[in-house]
């Protein structure tokens, strides 16, 4: 599916889109300074572990010595503890490091979607599930947060605990850096078919619960269907078979971290290590104190091999979310914003010439549309569901972008408009009202943040709404709840009209907007609308008889077609489909 960046909000900064590692790179080599801090703490971490061993044999050496000297006894007991101290400080520094790079780079991710998002097009929103949306700016967002932390802390830090056994077992014979040398290189083939088996599974976690999450904001977006139909078990059923899902493919992950080779390999990295050491020991190369400091040099090849068991799923888990966040961002089409376009004050002439519009590959839901519209008239658009009433309006303020053919306004074409300007003078009001949780008097000035309370309250009584906000107990400061849901039907059909009266566009577009308005409060409805159509080009989609008949201009819509134009009283004498929307 392709769809379309409609609007380019700045980012903080360019990055590389060309793969998800690519992008990750981009976000972290911003945050340099504090990765280089890290990894200095985490080098450091690893040398003053690697003190310990080192210190240690050499106390054995001096009380099996016969001669226990107290003084060098407590000299290497204080070395020992302010190493501990000073590795304290340094390990501090790689977590503080590694989270703050985190911390930042989630921040950063979160704002990179969610302006890209924003600016996608109608048809990118109409085909994505909501629900896998918002499991890709949620968790997967988190995902790339814990690569970092503790991912890559962790992968860092274990690797500096890999290398210390090569650059300090030589200093005790030369021959032990045989079996350093011969885990890291097996350690590292095994690393690496274990990620590469890993990362399938991860991206199936990923997309498993994304499939999760967009079942379970449908069943909760639908909840009142749900509930009139009584299928309550039967969503239960359906999510279950969701979760089922997302639990397999996690126990697919957990199997394949259970057969963690490398275990196996610092098994026998320990006992081979030792053996070799208890060899010159026995040949007198080396003594008892060098065999334990060698011993627990080898044993700081454990960090890094039970670290794995986690640090790296967290890693390949980062990486799929990556790659469903970045699929998201990359989804792009030519429709774009067309900053530098016509950018004119509208007049409100409307144009369609062979107008053709299909949704994606499929059959087109418009088919050769013509007509003509001046400035100031007045437009009833009629016909049967699914005739293309919407779709048809829609193309006006570019939410779709035509198939073939030309939308004109003011004789300019649609997509030579700065989209912008073009949508700032167009006014939408829908079927469905959406409102946001905030205040009345928020939802009415959301197209115009600047305006001042009394613009507000002139565009409520202009919509017929100022009597039933004056009643509640708060006025325009009520806070309505989701969607507004607090309010009836009519009572949002209102609040949008007063929205669109504020914004004072210069296209006024009513699909079906008084459907919910009960018969006392539609004539005052009437004749705000007539009021604000004054001036101004509208289009009404409506089946109801007074909104149509005082139209300048009737167009009839069958099965994507345009199938008659004129007034309501010619129609009625010679179009038969036009006739039969009122008869039925």
């Amino acid at each position: 599916m392709q769809a379309s960046a409609e609007f380019r909000i700045p980012e903080h900064y360019a990055t590389d889109k060309r793969g998800p590692l690519r992008w990750i790179w981009s976000h972290a080599i911003r945050q340099w300074i504090f990765i280089l801090f890290a990894i200095i703490g985490a080098f450091g971490n690893a040398a003053m572990m690697a003190v310990v061993p080192v210190i240690t044999g050499q106390a054995f050496n001096i009380v099996l010595s016969g001669d226990v000297d107290l003084k060098r006894l407590g000299n290497l007991a204080l070395l020992m503890a302010g190493s501990q101290v000073v590795r304290g400080i340094l390990q501090l520094a790689r977590n503080y490091g590694f989270e703050f790079t985190a911390q930042r780079i989630e921040r950063e991710v979160r704002y990179e979607l969610y302006t890209s998002l924003l600016g996608k097009s109608m048809t990118f929103h109409n085909l994505q599930p909501v629900g896998d949306t918002m499991a890709r700016a949620t968790n997967d967002v988190r995902e790339v947060n814990y690569m970092f932390s503790p991912g890559w802390n962790v992968v860092i830090g274990s690797l500096n605990f890999l290398i210390m056994p090569l650059l300090l077992s030589a200093r005790y014979h030369p021959d032990l850096l045989l079996t350093p040398i011969i885990f890291t290189v097996l350690y590292g083939l095994a690393l690496w078919h274990y990620l590469v088996t890993l990362s399938p599974i991860t991206s199936d976690v990923r997309a498993a619960f994304g499939n999760l999450n967009t079942r379970l904001a449908e069943a909760l977006d639908g909840i009142e269907i749900v509930k009139g139909s009584a299928q309550e078990n039967q969503e239960v059923m359906r999510f279950g078979k969701n979760v089922n899902n997302y639990r397999d493919k996690m126990v697919r992950q957990g199997d394949v971290e259970a057969r963690f080779l490398p275990l196996l390999l610092l098994g026998f990295a320990l006992a081979g290590g030792l053996l070799h050491a208890m060899l010159l020991f026995r040949q007198g190369i080396l003594s008892v104190g060098d065999v334990v400091s060698y011993f627990g040099l080898l044993s700081m090849l454990g960090f890094p091999v039970f670290a794995s068991l986690f640090a790296y799923s967290r890693i390949s888990l980062g990486v799929a979310g990556a790659r469903r966040i970045l699929e998201l961002i990359n989804r792009t089409t030519d429709l774009d914003q067309n900053k530098g376009g016509y950018n004119e004050t509208m007049r409100g002439e409307v144009e369609f010439k062979n107008v053709t519009f299909a949704y994606g590959e499929n059959d087109p839901v418009l088919d050769e549309i013509d007509f003509s519209i001046k400035p100031g008239q007045t437009v009833a658009i009629v016909g049967q569901t699914g005739s293309g009433k919407t779709s048809l309006v829609r193309l006006i303020n570019r939410t779709y972008d035509i198939s073939g053919g030309q939308v004109m306004v003011d004789g300019v074409d649609v997509r030579d408009w700065d989209l912008e300007v073009l949508r700032q003078q167009i006014s939408i009001i829908e079927q469905d009202i959406f409102l946001f949780s905030q205040s009345i008097a928020h939802n009415i000035s959301f197209g115009k943040p600047d305006a001042t309370r009394e613009e507000v309250i002139q565009a409520a009584k202009n919509a017929q709404a100022h009597e039933f906000i004056e009643g509640f107990a708060e006025g325009y400061d009520t806070v309505i709840g989701e969607r507004g849901v607090t309010l009836s039907g009519g009572q949002r059909q209102r609040l949008a009209l007063a929205r669109a009266f504020l914004i004072n566009p210069h296209i006024l577009i009513l699909d079906d907007s008084t459907s919910a308005i009960d018969s006392e409060t539609e004539d005052k409805i009437q004749r705000a609308i007539y009021a604000a159509a004054k001036g101004r080009t509208t289009f009404i989609i409506t089946h109801r008889l007074s909104q149509i008949r005082w139209a300048d201009q009737i167009l009839v819509l069958r099965g994507g077609k345009l199938v008659a134009a004129g007034n309501h009283d010619d129609l009625m004498k010679t179009s038969e489909a036009y006739r039969r929307i009122f008869s039925d």
